[in-house]
C-alpha cells in the first residue's frame, strides 16, 4: 500500500525564525531543490507503505546502531515528490524524497544518503546550528540598534549621509549573518559526509554508493554553480565537496563491495512498487515493458494494472506473483488492497490477514485490514477491527486513517462515547483542532467522569494549540 499522509504541522513564524527554518531546509537536505508543502496544517504529502518503511528500516538500524543514535527511535519518512532531495529537521526523523529512492539504482546508493543524514543527527548540528543562529541574531539586533541611534542623532543635529550610515548599520548585519550561516552550514555538511562515511566503514559497507551519489547530483548543478556566489551556498561548492569526498571514500575498506542480490532484489522491488503506484500507464510501460519479465517489471505492472485499468485483469498477475512467492506478505497486501478499493472488501479480508500475520511490521497492513472488516457491514466483525486498528494505534499513534476506522468500527457495535472520541483523535492528528475539540466536547458527556475515555476526551477538549507568531 503507498498511501496515507502524516500531517507535519508547520506554524506561522515571525522573520527571524523563518530564516531558521529556510537555512534549516536548505542546509541539510541532500539537494537544494526545497520541499513543497501543502498548508500550514496539513504539511508536506507523505507516502506510507509497510514494505518500503520495513526496507528503510533495515537500511537505517545498522547505521544508527554505528552512530550511537539506535535508542532515539528515529523514523524515515517519505515524502511525495520527485526531486532527489532528503534532509532532516529534528532528532527524530529522516524525510527522503520519493525521487531519492527511485533515482536510486542500488541500496549502498540510498545508504550513503541515509548515512550523511545520520551524520547530521549524531553531530547535533540542529541544535548547534540553532545556537549559532541565536548569537548571531543577538548580534544583529545590537548592530540595529546602534544604526537606529545613528539614525536619531542624524535626524536630531540635522547632519548629512547620518541616515544614509544608520540604514546601512542596519541592513550590513543582516547579510552578514547570512553570510556567517551559510558558512557554518557549509562545515556541518563536510562533517555529515566524513560522519557517513564513518558508519558505512563501521557497518562493513562500501562508500562507494554515497560518493556515486553526490557525484551524480553536483555534475548536474556545476555549470549552475559557476555562476553563483560560493559564498551564497548552503553546501560545499561541487570541487571542493568531491574533492573533499573523494579523498575520504576512498579510505573506505569495502569500496568495492557489492550488495547482497537478496537486497538488490528488494530495492528493485521497492522501486517497481513505486513507479507502478506513481506513474502514468504510458510511462511505466516503457519503463517496465511487456518484454521484461523480472519479478519488478511484474510486480510494477500489476500494480499499475489495478489501479488505471480493473481488477479482473490485474488479479491473475497479482496471484501469479503469490504463486512464485506464495510467503510474500506484500503481495498479498497488494491483493487485498486491490479488491478493498475497487469495492470487493470481503474477498479482502483473507489476503489481508496473512499479511498481517506475516509481515514483520504489519501497522499500515492492520489499518487496512480493519478498513476492509468494517467496509463489509457484518456487526459480527467489528470486534475483530476494533483489536486490529487498536493494535495499530498503539504502534504508530500518528495515522489519522486509523482512528477514522475505529470510529467506525466503535459505531457499528453502538459504542457512541468511543466512536467520539475516536472521531475527535482522528480530527486532531489531522491537525483540525476545532472540530477535534467539538468531538472530544461530545464524548466527554457519553463517558463516566473520571474514567480513562473521559480523561482523554478531556485533554483534547482542554487542549490549546500555540498561537501562531504573525508579522505586525
Amino acid at each position: 500500500m503507498i498511501a496515507g499522509r502524516r500531517p507535519i504541522r508547520q506554524r506561522l513564524t515571525a522573520p527571524a525564525v523563518r530564516l531558521v527554518a529556510c537555512l534549516l531546509a536548505g542546509a541539510l537536505a541532500v539537494g537544494d531543490t526545497p520541499v513543497r508543502a501543502q498548508g500550514r496544517a496539513a504539511g508536506p504529502p507523505i507516502l506510507r507503505d509497510a514494505e518500503i518503511e520495513q526496507l528503510l528500516r533495515d537500511y537505517t538500524q545498522p547505521i544508527l546502531r554505528a552512530a550511537g543514535l539506535l535508542k532515539q527511535n528515529i523514523s524515515v519518512v517519505i515524502i511525495n515528490d520527485r526531486a532527489f532531495n532528503a534532509f532532516v529537521m529534528d532528532g527524530k526523523r529522516i524525510f527522503v524524497n520519493a525521487g531519492a529512492l527511485m533515482d536510486s539504482q542500488t541500496p549502498n546508493q540510498i545508504i550513503g544518503v541515509l548515512a550523511h543524514e545520520s551524520g547530521h543527527i549524531a553531530g547535533g548540528h540542529l541544535s548547534k546550528m540553532r545556537e549559532e543562529m541565536s548569537n548571531l541574531q543577538t548580534m544583529a539586533v545590537v548592530a540595529m540598534l546602534l544604526g537606529m541611534g545613528a539614525m536619531a542623532a542624524g535626524a536630531a543635529t540635522g547632519a548629512r549621509g547620518a541616515g544614509d550610515v544608520g540604514m546601512a548599520a542596519i541592513t550590513a548585519p543582516q547579510s552578514m549573518m547570512v553570510y556567517s550561516m551559510l558558512s557554518y552550514i557549509r562545515a556541518q555538511e563536510e562533517q555529515a559526509d566524513r560522519a557517513g562515511v564513518k558508519f558505512l566503514t563501521a557497518t562493513g559497507q562500501s562508500a562507494k554508493g554515497m560518493y556515486d551519489t553526490f557525484k551524480r547530483m553536483y555534475d548536474q548543478t556545476v555549470f549552475q554553480s559557476q555562476r553563483i556566489d560560493p559564498y551564497l551556498q548552503s553546501h560545499p561548492m561541487p570541487a571542493e565537496r568531491i574533492a573533499a569526498l573523494t579523498e575520504i571514500a576512498k579510505t573506505n575498506p569495502y569500496w568495492e563491495k557489492q550488495d547482497p542480490p537478496e537486497l538488490q532484489l528488494r530495492h528493485d522491488m521497492m522501486r517497481a512498487k513505486m513507479f507502478g503506484f506513481l506513474d502514468q500507464p504510458d510511462t511505466l510501460y516503457r519503463r517496465y515493458p511487456m518484454s521484461d519479465n523480472s519479478m519488478p517489471a511484474r510486480y510494477a505492472r500489476a500494480i499499475a494494472n489495478y489501479r488505471h485499468r480493473d481488477i479482473r485483469s490485474a488479479l491473475p498477475q497479482i496471484d501469479a506473483l503469490i504463486q512464485a512467492q506464495p510467503s510474500n506478505p506484500y503481495f498479498q497486501e497488494l491483493k487485498g488492497q486491490a479488491l478493498l478499493e475497487s469495492g470487493h472488501p470481503a474477498e479482502a479480508i483473507a489476503p489481508l490477514r496473512f499479511a498481517v500475520a506475516h509481515a514483520p511490521n504489519p501497522t499500515l497492513i492492520q489499518v487496512m485490514l480493519g478498513q476492509a472488516l468494517i467496509a463489509t457491514n457484518d456487526t459480527k466483525l467489528a470486534d475483530e477491527a476494533v483489536n486490529h486498528l487498536r493494535t495499530a494505534i498503539g504502534r504508530d499513534p500518528d495515522i489519522p486513517d486509523a482512528y477514522a476506522q475505529l470510529a467506525m468500527a466503535y459505531g457499528r457495535k453502538g459504542d457512541y462515547a468511543q466512536a467520539d472520541l475516536a472521531s475527535a483523535q482522528a480530527a486532531f492528528s489531522r491537525g483540525d483542532y476545532p472540530t477535534a475539540r467539538q468531538l472530544a466536547t461530545r464524548a466527554k458527556g457519553r463517558f463516566a467522569i473520571g474514567t480513562p475515555g473521559w480523561v482523554k476526551a478531556d485533554d483534547i477538549a482542554s487542549y490549546k494549540p500555540p498561537k501562531a507568531n504573525r508579522r505586525n
